[in-house]
């Protein structure tokens, strides 16, 4: 037996340096980093910088964190709710038998494949304010006035920084929750139909019981996602217009890289890595009493 373990460990090995080299690692250095106080424009002088926890005290106290925050979940509700409901509807639609589904399927995998600059690029051509299609549709339409600045307006910013990436996310559930789908048996279909059961009636007992186990883990990789993500964000705003659309991904950004305060954006990193751990462990807990 204790042979038989050796040889197991010994196979695992690699498997563990290689999680070890990227992952426990590198976090270690960030955890270490968000320690040093002060600015370093010069990464090899990080080390002559005193160590502490101020970084953490003044991360917890600053408004422009509290600012970002705020943003971050906005960003990060207006994303998922939106996202989910477009891909589970996909998802019952391609679960369907229709002439041509295997290509529709393909089509619904380009958004997600589509880097990010590039649908960011996209997207600031068809909102533009003065040539942009939407604008055009939305005069011809009766629907508005004048020319907006949707992505220059503090009071559409955000809104439209949602839109590319709700057409980036939204493929991301069709797949998984079309996965899902077709794992559910036909025959509980069948007998909620012989037991006269309608349309709601199944998907509330049939569909989304299948389903629902796949549906809380796409949720919960696509908040993270969302949450760290950078450069829709950057492509379209920057993070403005007067920190509107600033998440704290930007925020961390603009602190290592423009005031080169890496000890500072390094603990708003890892503040941001405990909440997200915290909210993905009470989110597991949540959904396995719900599956029980």
């Amino acid at each position: 037996m204790k042979r038989q373990t050796a040889i197991a460990y010994g196979l695992l090995a690699p498997a563990f340096l290689l999680v070890a080299a990227l992952i426990v690692y590198p976090l270690y250095t960030v955890a270490g980093t968000s320690l040093r106080q002060g600015r370093a424009p010069n990464i090899a002088r990080l080390d002559r910088l005193p160590l502490g926890f101020d970084n953490y005290v003044r991360a917890l106290g600053d408004e422009q964190v509290w600012h970002s925050a705020g943003v971050t979940v906005l960003y990060a509700l207006g994303t998922i709710g939106p996202g989910f409901a477009i891909g589970l509807g996909f998802a019952l639609l391609l679960n369907r038998e229709f002439p041509g589904r295997r290509y529709v399927r393909s089509l619904m995998l380009l958004p997600w494949a589509v880097p990010g600059v590039v649908a960011a690029i996209a997207f600031v051509w068809m909102f533009d304010a003065s040539y942009g299609v939407v604008n055009s549709v939305l005069r011809r339409a009766g629907l508005a006035s004048g020319d907006i600045a949707w992505f220059v307006d503090g009071d559409t910013a955000l809104f439209a920084v949602l839109l590319p990436t709700i057409w980036k996310c939204f493929p991301f559930f069709t797949l998984t929750l079309l996965a899902a789908l077709q794992s559910v048996p036909q025959a509980l279909y069948e007998a909620a139909r012989i037991d006269g059961a309608g349309a709601g009636a199944e998907f509330r007992y049939v569909t989304w019981p299948g389903i629902r186990g796949a549906a809380l883990l796409a949720a919960i990789l696509q908040t993270l996602w969302v949450v760290k993500d950078f450069d829709l964000v950057f492509a379209t705003t920057g993070g403005g217009p007067s920190r509107a659309t600033q998440t704290l991904s930007l925020f961390v950004y603009e602190e290592a890289f423009q005031f080169f305060r890496l000890g500072y954006a390094s603990a708003v990193g890892v503040l941001m890595l405990l909440v997200c751990a915290l909210l993905t462990a009470v989110a597991m807990r949540w959904g396995k009493r719900g599956f029980h």
